[in-house]
């Protein structure tokens, strides 16, 4: 005997079956954005502590270091939206009001190279995942890292073309902000963007492209 309850089940799936079927009947597919929709990264908290010693580890892609992601997931600056970035970001020598004192950095740089297990002669800078010119938090130890080798290094070259494509609203800032955090290796990849003679172009339209003068200050990392 099939019950209330069970008959209220069988009604449900029903329901939902159409509904997915609906959605996906010629004509009525749902269509997303140009660029993924890769959510919004966390804003940067005053009580944001740094990583115990030894706790994070240092990853690798394409022969480029990457930051633990717990460790270090990336978060912004709350005075960074979308809405803003004609006044911060895109405006030039802005980042140089937020960036944190040598004071503030060495103290910090010092104890993340503890908490990645670095030595403390480690060569490398004291990185900011999210950079400041994509709206990256200032001093937040969520979002710096110690990237070891030379400087300038390949991650300034992927974070200018970023804030390129953010300052001619060819991709969402949030879009840029989140590829980088996930993985700034594959950030153009991620953001749906693709890099072709010295331009960044729409994956999904190669027209759609950016050069190297744009509006903007890319004093970033």
């Amino acid at each position: 005997m099939t019950t209330p309850t069970a008959r209220i089940r069988h009604i449900g799936a029903v329901i939902l079956a159409a509904a997915s079927l609906a959605a996906c009947q010629s004509g009525h597919a749902a269509t997303g954005p140009s660029t993924p929709d890769l959510g919004t990264p966390p804003t940067s908290s005053a009580d944001a502590l740094v990583p115990t010693p030894g706790s994070c580890t240092l990853g690798h892609r394409d022969g480029q270091d990457l930051p633990d992601t717990h460790c270090t997931p990336g978060t912004v600056n709350s005075q960074v939206t979308q809405a803003t970035i004609d006044t911060t970001i895109c405006q030039p020598g802005w980042t140089k009001t937020v960036r944190p004192p040598t004071s503030v950095t060495n103290k910090i740089k010092q104890q993340i190279d503890v908490a990645y297990g670095l030595p403390a002669d480690t060569k490398g800078e004291l990185d900011h995942l999210i950079s400041l010119e994509l709206g990256g938090a200032p001093s937040d130890p969520a979002n710096l890292w110690v990237e070891p080798g030379k400087i300038p290094n390949p991650k300034d070259t992927v974070e200018n073309k970023l804030h390129a494509v953010v300052c001619s609203e060819l991709v969402p800032l949030t879009t840029a902000q989140r590829a980088i955090a996930r993985n700034w290796v594959t950030a153009f990849d991620d953001a749906g963007l693709r890099v072709a003679g010295g331009k960044v172009c729409l994956h999904d339209n190669p027209s759609k492209c950016v050069g190297s003068n744009h509006r903007g200050d890319e004093d970033g990392s």
